[in-house]
């Protein structure tokens, strides 16, 4: 089969998925044209977080801040089950649940003056939901700083000519921020030229690349480099949103589009065929099942809980108006699972293209086809992301561009989703921490200084902590033993705010069946995908099982008190 043939039916799936299903949506149950919502935006405007931008403005850093590594990753190892399920999971998952959740987290919190998501379920459900809400939210998100800085890491040592467009960008960034909104300069041009300063400073990186492994041990720069990527997200957090948050990710999301438009390109100019077979034979031996781990390895790239976070977290008090809500959040999600398509594309029918290259799992391979790259699921697994920059790079080589700056450009367009997500998550985590503090009432954690170091400091513990893995027998850093739960335990966090969702709105008398049926779903798929987990954890790492056991709690806990709240609600109507 043709890649056009699948990149065709995307498109026309995600259009529709937009154009009519969100409008629905949005009208619906939303009432997001609603002309007399105070925007938080405007009611609470610092200068700091609260802060009126435009919608397309506002897209950016939403677009790029929910687009991190996973919807790359996640896409990659799921093509080991072929191209089918992995494209229907991502296409309509995609319209029907995940960018239905994102645009309901924001909505709602604009409608509650910029609440995150925990804190509105202390009125939806109850004040101990609330409580359970943060600290599910607080764990996750100390897991996903560890293992993001991690992975930006590794790719900057892995690939050294990735380090200087990264960070120059960030100086870019701040330019364009202060002639935005100071000197009150349309975006569109500077913008425009900050895209092609980072353009030419990824070639500047393929010819002056920056290795620290030769003054010191790989993992010595590893280490190094995590220390640095938790100063910039400290500080980066904590400063006003339109110095560097705002225009860094306008330029990311540009970059993004750059990128996808390059990626969908080579494939109309490679053709290349799509080399998986539509479902994997599961007559093969040591095939895990497709049910449930499809569904949560493909994670973000269909629906994630992190992006209700980002949107009831920074998005809802940057909103402007409350009708931007269906581009930024409807349209974000869209834009996610657009890449997700391109990854998918890279993974089943790209890698065809590549001759020479280095596979994590695997090594030095003359000729790379799928059956090579997923001969196994421990070597899929292992691979990660290494399909779309090796997939994507040969596809962007058949536009003319040298192998080397292709395979730059790749890396760095995952390491500059990655460092937003970074970032947003710190300055999230800030947020959650000083709501905690408040239902808790230790006061300290309402500091935005202090809350943002506590927001770091048990990440930095998780990447620096070496622990033996029981699984392998090896000893690894703490973040990698515990991100075998994360896929599971971000999309339940999706399930719990889609029922705050269904809650809130079946309240207010609107039609609930496009939230419930999702929340059902997600909620019976990651809560088997966790029981399944704590089986295989059993007995061979402790940890995990723990974990897993406790995550497992705390949803029965969750769904107790939407159950009684369910309960409380009929006997008043």
């Amino acid at each position: 089969m043709s890649s056009i043939i699948l990149v065709f039916l995307g498109f026309t799936i995600l259009y529709i998925g937009y154009r009519y299903y969100s409008k629905f949506i949005g009208q619906r149950i939303y009432d997001i044209q609603e002309e007399n919502q105070i925007m938080p935006s405007k009611e609470y405007e610092d200068g700091i977080d609260f802060v009126p931008t435009k919608k397309h403005i506002l897209f950016g850093h939403h677009f790029t801040s929910v687009a991190g590594a996973a919807p790359i990753i996640g896409p990659c190892v799921a093509a080991y089950w072929g191209w089918l399920p992995a494209l229907v999971w991502i296409l309509f998952g995609t319209i029907l649940m995940g960018a239905v959740h994102d645009f309901g987290a924001l909505v709602i919190s604009v409608k509650e003056k910029g609440r995150s998501i925990a804190d509105i379920a202390s009125t939806t459900i109850s004040k101990r939901a609330r409580l359970m809400f943060l600290i599910f939210i607080l764990l996750l998100v100390w897991l996903v700083l560890a293992v993001f800085a991690m992975a930006i890491a590794d790719l900057f040592v892995g690939i050294p000519a990735s380090v200087i467009p990264i960070n120059i960008e960030i100086i870019i960034a701040i330019m364009v921020g202060y002639l935005i909104y100071k000197k009150k300069m349309n975006i569109l041009i500077p913008s425009l030229v900050a895209l092609a300063l980072l353009y030419f400073f990824i070639w500047v990186g393929t010819k002056v690349p920056v290795d620290f492994t030769k003054t010191m041990e790989v993992q010595e720069a590893k280490n190094l480099w995590i220390i640095l990527l938790f100063i910039y997200s400290s500080i980066a957090s904590l400063l006003p949103v339109w110095t560097l948050l705002q225009p860094r990710d306008y330029i990311n999301s540009h970059q993004l589009f750059v990128g996808l438009g390059l990626l969908f390109l080579g494939i109309l100019v490679a053709q290349p065929v799509v080399d998986a077979p539509a479902i994997r034979s599961f007559s093969e031996p040591d095939v895990p099942g497709l049910f449930p781990l499809l569904f949560v390895t493909i994670a973000c790239g269909a629906i994630s809980g992190f992006h209700g976070l980002v949107a009831s977290g920074t998005s809802s008090k940057q909103l402007e108006h409350l009708s931007d809500a269906r581009m930024v959040g409807y349209g974000g999600m869209i834009g996610e699972g657009t890449l997700a398509l391109a990854t998918t594309i890279a993974a089943v029918a790209g890698i065809s293209l590549v001759t020479q290259c280095n596979l994590p799992s695997v090594g030095q391979v003359p000729d790379l086809n799928w059956a090579i790259y997923y001969d196994t699921w421990a070597h899929a697994s292992g691979n990660k992301a290494a399909a779309f920059v090796l997939g994507g790079g040969a596809l962007i080589q058949s536009l003319g561009i040298p192998a080397q700056m292709a395979n730059t450009l790749m890396a760095v367009l995952v390491i500059s989703f990655a460092a937003t997500t970074l970032d947003t998550a710190t300055r999230i985590q800030r947020f959650i921490l000083n709501e905690f503090g408040v239902a808790t009432q230790i006061k300290s954690l309402t500091n935005r200084y202090f809350a943002t170091a506590i927001a770091v400091v048990p990440a930095i513990f998780l990447a620096f902590w070496n622990i033996v893995d029981s699984g392998s027998g090896t000893a690894r850093q703490a973040g990698w033993v515990l991100w075998p739960i994360f896929g599971a335990s971000n999309q339940m966090l999706a399930a719990l705010t889609l029922m705050v969702l269904t809650l809130y709105f079946w309240q207010k008398k609107k039609p609930i069946l496009p939230l419930l049926v999702p929340m059902l779903f997600i909620m019976f798929v990651t809560l088997t995908a966790l029981v399944t987990n704590a089986i295989t954890f059993y007995g061979h790492n402790g940890i995990l099982f723990s974990l897993t056991i406790l995550l497992i709690g705390l949803i029965i806990w969750m769904a107790y008190e939407g159950m009684i709240k369910v309960l409380e609600i009929r006997r008043t109507q």
